[in-house]
């Protein structure tokens, strides 16, 4: 595959989410198989190079051993041949693990640097080890220094079997015990073509498959050093390092150029996002809402973008911008004295009010509203605010019974039904205080703050503990409540957060909160509108899966292709 070749596929398939890294291991997957450059007749033999270094190269296979069974070991040319892996290091390399450092063993003044497996990327020294030791401890534990041009494998994640070439460094080096160290045994082998080897899909398939370890995987010097690897003559080697280093070059303009236009797309979408959501002229918002839903396609390429836009919907929602105001709806001040004047009626004590706090005291407008709307509190706008049940749940639990909420099962503006556990009839009649109705408004008070979503018509009966209830909204809309509660309240749901360890929330931070209320018919009309556009979010993220999965496909497509032997 050369250059044009590759831009040409990475035009059909660059869409593909990690198309760049896919390619990076294609071409190496290329390059193990003899398929990246044109093999020469007068190359000589992989087999005639193992002759002249080791004798009888094919016995000594043979007496080593090679740990992979037939179909893991890939297609490669004639000329060349498998060998295992330690046997590049001989006669006079060297093959072996770092060595065991403890802590007590390293001193932050030492003169001796302890190389890490952090250290170690794909086909790249990373420099990142801060840890020394004295070389008389050095000395002590014989450990083995490091030479420039060692290259480093990883026994351990991520990824497993990794490898790079050591650089050299001012200081001696040596290595911790999870780093083997091959140390090439003849000139006739390049370290290049030994890394981009090792770090192919290829031998990373028999690394895993020779691993061990449940938590963390791991591969024994032993088991890696006995791994087939692909040996092609030497001077092949040096037109395979040359042709990795063209293509690797290539992929990282590719990759520039990706991340500056995924940049420009990123920058393009938060200024018209930000217009959308600060701009007061309401002719220069209609100008800032018709480019971007004119582009939207373009605009939103990532699962975040959607994200973005979802919440720059609720944001306009509750400030009035998403729907036109209508001069014949009653305006929300009058909605509020009528409320006022039904819950007088009945008293405090017959509303159950759980909470303590003046609603009466004055709101701090966090913006301007339209006309016809008014700052509130969210108790003045709903019967009751109340707190799911606290206390011992054990042995209340039953198969088939009450539906029982907690945090888990509320999403923003979403019911989950997931993980929704049952509690008995009469347990249920017990914490009736708690008790859920469909249009009720349930907020988290521990972990995803604020969260808020509507009891949907589908639980007749229900229960909860670990969220504030907010009962019965009578001025306010339930679901036009949780847009607010998921999008511009988060500014006061931080400040009415309490606890240290774990963020909390009270059934007076929701009562008290200020809000902004809009005319019930115009509440009817943003729900209606939110509900438009969500389906249209979501209908975007459907098309952005099926295009990222088509991507994919594609992209294997091609590189199976690639990789199919000649017919």
């Amino acid at each position: 595959m050369n250059p044009a070749q590759l831009l040409a596929h990475f035009d059909r398939i660059s869409d593909a989410p990690e198309a760049i890294p896919r390619l990076r291991r294609f071409i190496l997957d290329l390059a193990v198989r003899g398929k990246l450059v044109e093999q020469d007749p007068s190359d000589e033999p992989a087999s005639e190079l193992l002759k002249k270094i080791h004798g009888d190269g094919a016995q000594l296979i043979k007496n080593r051993g090679l740990h992979a069974e037939p179909d893991e070991i890939w297609p490669i040319p004639a000329h060349w041949v498998f060998v295992p892996l330690e046997l590049i290091a001989m006669p006079n390399g060297l093959f072996t693990d770092g060595d065991w450092v403890e802590s007590k063993d390293q001193d932050p003044n030492g003169d001796v640097r302890l190389t890490q497996l952090a250290d170690v990327g794909m086909g790249e020294y990373r420099n990142r080890s801060s840890r020394f030791m004295n070389s008389a401890t050095a000395a002590r534990l014989n450990c083995t220094f490091l030479k420039t041009g060692d290259i480093l494998i990883a026994r351990m994640p991520d990824p497993l079997g990794r490898a790079c070439i050591f650089p050299g460094d001012p200081k001696p080096c040596v290595t911790v015990v999870d780093v083997a160290v091959l140390r090439l045994g003849n000139q006739e082998f390049n370290g290049a073509y030994v890394v981009h080897a090792i770090n192919s899909s290829q031998f990373a398939k028999n690394v895993q498959s020779k691993a061990a370890g449940t938590t963390r995987s791991r591969i024994s010097r032993g088991n890696l050093s006995a791994l087939p690897f692909p040996l092609p003559p030497i001077a092949e080697q040096q037109r395979i390092v040359a042709k990795v280093d063209e293509l690797m070059a290539l992929c990282d303009r590719l990759e520039a150029a990706q991340a500056e236009r995924e940049s420009r797309r990123d920058r393009l979408v938060a200024s018209s996002l930000n217009r959308l959501n600060n701009g007061a002229d309401p002719d220069a918002f209609r100008d800032h809402a018709r480019f971007y839903f004119n582009h939207l396609p373009r605009l939103t390429t990532k699962p975040e973008h959607i994200q973005q836009l979802r919440q720059t919907i609720l944001n306009l929602a509750v400030r009035g911008k998403l729907v036109p105001q209508d001069s014949n709806d009653e305006p929300a001040s009058e909605l509020l004295e009528r409320v006022a004047a039904q819950k007088a009626k009945v008293g405090n004590a017959k509303t159950g009010r759980d909470w303590v706090g003046d609603i009466a005291k004055p709101v701090d407008e966090a913006f301007v509203m339209p006309k016809g709307w008014a700052w509130t509190r969210i108790a003045n706008t709903v019967e009751r605010v109340t707190v799911g049940y606290v206390g011992p749940m054990k042995d209340q639990y039953v198969e088939d019974g009450i539906p029982f909420l907690r945090s888990q099962n509320v999403r923003a503006n979403r019911f989950r039904e997931d993980g929704l556990i049952s509690i008995s009839p009469k347990f249920h009649q017990t914490i009736s205080k708690s008790a859920l109705a469909p249009g009720d408004v349930v907020v988290v008070r521990s972990g995803n703050v604020g969260t808020a979503c509507v009891i949907p018509p589908s639980l007749l009966k229900a229960n909860c503990s670990d969220l504030v209830v907010v009962k019965h909204p009578i001025a306010v809309h339930p679901a036009y409540l949780c847009f607010y509660l998921n999008s511009l309240a988060s500014t006061h749901i931080e400040a009415g957060t309490v606890g240290v360890a774990l963020t909390h929330f009270n059934t007076k931070s929701v009562a008290t909160m200020p809000f902004p209320l809009p005319p019930l018919a115009e509440q009817h009309r943003i729900v209606t509108k939110v509900d438009e556009l969500m389906a249209l979010c979501d209908k975007l993220d459907a098309q952005l899966t099926t295009t990222h999965t088509d991507s994919r496909r594609l992209l294997e497509a091609v590189l199976h292709e690639a990789l199919a032997p000649a017919v």
